[in-house]
């Protein structure tokens, strides 16, 4: 059975977001969602998440699910906010938080970074940890869980049909690969990771999370491809023919050498710090403080000498 689809670009982000729905009973999942940040204002919206509830009350489909393919460090979550919004409609909604069972890791990290407070950081911000090889129900369809680590430890994928939904895991062929340089990434982890995903079978549907493409001829990427919109997938056997990082002729030192190499050249993310915070509590935001204000802080690298003083 094929599930029904609903692919929804963010462009300040460049990054999709997916509503996936069982045609038969239009239970449905939704795949990383985005929480518009406004750093420069400091200022949150949820136009996006709106979007997607737009789609879902007007095709009449239930949300069972958010699904995160990982602890996202370029944008904010809309989990938490879609999953309070989906519970006050009438009929209620009551969809699960998902993500990969490495997201430990990863709040263990950030919580240490940020200093975030004990009693703050839970794993039972998500509903549910999925391991390799889980599988749940969404209606009549299956959904089975691919750790697809390298990107970051806690990254996984969902196989739905003949569809998986990749997250950063690999991006479409003219773009290659995501960066491996959070704490946690590896980049031989992620080529053997996408090199997972390049052994499905070649009619099969790769959805990726985020497509960077060349808008003008100024803007095309190292190979010179010529301007495209954005794409939310190809197929397996696409990808093995032309991923400028992985298809089938790549290999795997020269990859970790130039990806090592190439993460290094790289800025951090615009939403970096922000998104990180908000991202391990499942989109929850910090507590308020006493004057009703959330603050998000930076984590700072800074010479000792000038910490002397306490």
């Amino acid at each position: 059975m094929h599930p029904i689809i609903h692919p929804v670009y963010e462009p300040t982000t460049g990054s999709w977001q997916y509503i996936v729905v069982c045609s038969t009973t239009n239970e449905a999942a939704i795949i990383d969602p985005v929480l518009d940040f406004d750093p420069s204002t400091a200022t949150i919206s949820t136009a996006s998440a709106d979007t997607l509830l737009k789609v879902v009350s007007s095709k009449g489909y239930r949300v069972r699910y958010l699904l995160e393919t990982h602890a996202h460090a370029d944008h904010l979550t809309a989990s938490f906010y879609l999953q309070q919004t989906l519970l006050q409609q009438e009929p209620p909604h009551h969809p699960e938080i998902c993500i990969g069972n490495n997201i430990r890791q990863v709040q263990e990290t950030v919580r240490l970074a940020y200093d975030i407070p004990t009693d703050e950081l839970s794993q039972s911000d998500f509903d549910h940890l999925f391991a390799d090889g889980a599988q749940f129900p969404l209606g009549q369809l299956t959904v089975s869980v691919l750790a697809l680590p390298g990107h970051t430890p806690d990254h996984i994928g969902y196989c739905i049909g003949p569809n998986v939904f990749t997250g950063d895991s690999i991006f479409n062929p003219d773009v290659g690969s995501a960066r491996c340089d959070f704490p946690g990434g590896d980049a031989r982890v992620l080529y053997r990771s996408m090199k997972r995903l390049l052994a499905l079978p070649g009619e099969w549907r790769l959805y990726t999370g985020h497509d960077y493409p060349p808008t003008t001829t100024s803007s095309t990427g190292a190979g010179g491809e010529p301007p495209r919109d954005p794409v939310a997938f190809v197929t397996v056997a696409e990808q093995r023919e032309r991923n400028k990082h992985a298809k089938l002729e790549s290999n795997e030192e020269e990859f970790v050498r130039w990806r090592s190499e190439r993460d290094r050249s790289l800025r951090e993310p615009r939403l970096l710090h922000q998104a990180l915070q908000v991202n391990v509590r499942a989109g929850r935001l910090p507590r308020r403080t006493d004057n009703g204000l959330v603050l998000l802080g930076y984590s700072v690298r800074f010479p000792e000498i000038l910490v002397a003083g306490g």
